[in-house]
């Protein structure tokens, strides 16, 4: 197992904390003011840096300047290498690095080779990923450093669920060559699931939360159960096939299209080099603006030949020639919570993350998926939510201030593996009480996926007339009910026809107000299952209330405690594991 951080450090005392997103295509920095999250802005004033440093001349830029250079000076840029970190050279993707310095073979790990010394007789210098990696942490901690007046000395950094120990050790010593102490290493979705339960208007309840990190050059859904404030990632999916770089890709077609169409002769712009920078870097500039606002213009000097080109193109256009991708947004959601054994009506929340969430179409779409009780929090679905491409530096940050003050020793041993690996239960543990009609319904108590030992309390209300109180605990686990509708009634009395295949009519391009109607309900329902313990109250009074109190133990053992709401005593029993 890779250790969460360096055994050695500055004393708890002397920490200067910031949170980290170190991202393979951008990155952020937060610290946190008050108990209060704030994103750090760079000296060039960018809140999301992209991941890139260039060399001209002997100096080092980083962040948007050095992206500027994929254009002018590509071979001496190296971009999206954090996804190389602990890897060897024959496992990797180059895909994206074909427009900068290419990634190659040294030793048991991989290089870049740029000039980043003064003078062109200069000798190219070797740089492992390692090396890149801690140089740009060393930018974004001295530009924390110059933001707070004082030297930052620790971090922790969010990371994808799929980065293994070999990753994490090899960011953990890229860190430590950058001077700075990594407190603990936090996944993604777990930070950003932070990021929103740390607002004060926020409550924290028991909830399934779906996570959609749609970053640059990957994707990354995640399930989280969130049991009493505690975090579990129930599933993950990982892609690296649709994400911003897909998006990008459709409106550079599209432009490139366009430009011949209008440019009859002239050669391809896709097919150069500096062309194809120029091309993609402004439709990355486009794609951003159609999230903001519904017509982008479309402008590049000397695209092709000398060639200068312009165009507009709206938002509706946009998400016509990208729908296969948007699609391929969706179905890694839809897996997602298939993969976590889940239904879409399990979900209680769905959080968009990642520049790419920022485009108002994947909010859209995924609201589609989830039925309208699922809250969908992205900034066009809701004013309250948090900026996509902020959530997990927040989260981090947040994580820091409250483990800042223990030795790094205690950290480690508290955030490894072997502790917070903890036992779940499988199913619901609740209580049955009786409707109006004297139906048995299912109250859960303790909710599945609940990690133990937990503790839970629930008031069940006793019968009008009060009396003798019989409570039933009992397990129940959750199914979806389909509700097929009602063959309609033709006006000769006779019932229509049932169509198997909606795909054989000729009508369905005919859409009526009544097309809901035809369609299955489908509603999530508590089943129940075992009866785990009986207790029962004598002489309840009227319009009382039993208080109903479930402690499950770390062997899975469940102590009930059953008492009168101002009364006295009560009922206290073990039902073993």
């Amino acid at each position: 197992m890779a250790d969460n951080g360096p055994k050695t450090g500055p004393a708890p005392g002397d920490r200067t904390v910031i949170g980290i997103t170190f991202g393979n295509s951008n990155s952020s920095i937060a610290y946190t003011v008050d108990d209060k999250a704030e994103v750090i802005a760079n000296e060039d004033g960018d809140r999301q840096i992209p991941t890139i440093l260039s060399y001209v001349d002997g100096e080092e830029y980083y962040g948007q300047q050095a992206k500027a250079f994929l254009v002018r000076n590509p071979s001496n840029t190296v971009a999206y290498f954090r996804d190389f970190l602990g890897k060897e050279f024959k496992s990797i993707d180059p895909t994206h690095n074909h427009a900068s310095a290419h990634p190659q073979e040294s030793g048991e790990t991989v290089a870049f080779t740029v000039k980043d010394k003064e003078g062109e007789e200069e000798t190219p210098s070797t740089l492992s990923v390692s090396e890149v990696s801690a140089r740009y942490l060393r930018r974004l901690v001295g530009s924390a450093s110059d933001y707070l007046g004082k030297k930052v000395t620790s971090a922790v950094v969010t990371v994808p669920t799929n980065f293994n120990d070999k990753q994490k050790a090899a960011l953990t010593a890229a860190a430590a060559a950058a001077d700075l102490e990594i407190l603990q290493f936090i996944s993604e979705p777990v930070a950003a699931v932070l990021a929103y339960d740390a607002r004060p208007e926020a409550q924290i309840a028991d909830k399934i939360v779906v996570v959609a990190e749609l970053g640059g050059t990957r994707s990354d859904v995640a399930v989280v159960a969130s049991r009493g404030g505690l975090y579990t990632v129930l599933a993950t999916v990982h892609d690296y096939e649709y994400a911003g770089v897909a998006l990008d890709k459709v409106l550079m077609d599209h432009f490139a299209k366009e430009f011949l169409k209008k440019n009859s002769g002239a050669a391809d712009p896709r097919e150069n080099a500096r062309s194809l920078a120029k091309l993609r870097f402004e439709s990355e500039a486009t794609k951003k603006a159609l999230s903001l606002g519904t017509n982008a213009s479309f402008s590049v000097e000397s695209l092709s030949a000398g060639i200068d080109f312009a165009s507009t193109i709206n938002r509706l256009r946009y998400e016509t020639i990208a729908r296969s991708v948007f699609e391929g947004f969706n179905r890694l959601v839809e897996s997602a919570v298939k993969k976590a054994g889940l239904d879409v009506l399990d979900v209680d929340e769905v959080i968009l993350s990642g520049g790419t969430s920022h485009t108002p179409r994947i909010a859209a779409n995924v609201s589609h998926i989830f039925p309208q009780t699922t809250r969908i929090l992205s900034p066009s679905t809701e004013t309250t939510a948090i900026n996509p491409s902020e959530l997990q530096a927040r989260g981090a940050a947040l994580q820091a201030s409250l483990i800042q003050e223990y030795d790094a020793e205690d950290i480690n041993q508290s955030t490894h593996a072997a502790v917070t690996t903890v036992p779940h239960i499988t199913n619901a543990i609740g209580v049955i009480s009786l409707s109006e009609s004297g139906e048995e319904v299912f109250v859960p108590i303790v909710p599945p996926e609940t990690a133990v030992p937990a503790r839970r309390t629930v008031l069940v209300a006793a019968p009008k007339d009060g009396g003798d109180v019989l409570v039933k605990i009992v397990e129940g686990n959750t199914h979806i009910k389909v509700t097929k509708p009602e063959p309609k009634t033709k006006e000769n009395g006779s019932k229509a026809a049932k169509v198997e295949d909606a795909g054989d009519s000729d009508d369905d391009s005919d859409f009526s107000d009544d097309d809901d109607d035809d369609e299955e309900k489908r509603e999530k329902v508590w089943k129940i299952g075992a009866t785990l313990a009986e207790a029962a109250l004598r002489g309840v009074k009227k319009g009382g209330k039993v208080e109903v109190t479930i402690n499950v133990n770390a062997d899975r053992s469940v102590m009930v405690t059953t008492r009168e709401v101002g009364g006295k005593g009560g009922v206290r029993g073990t039902v073993s594991a």
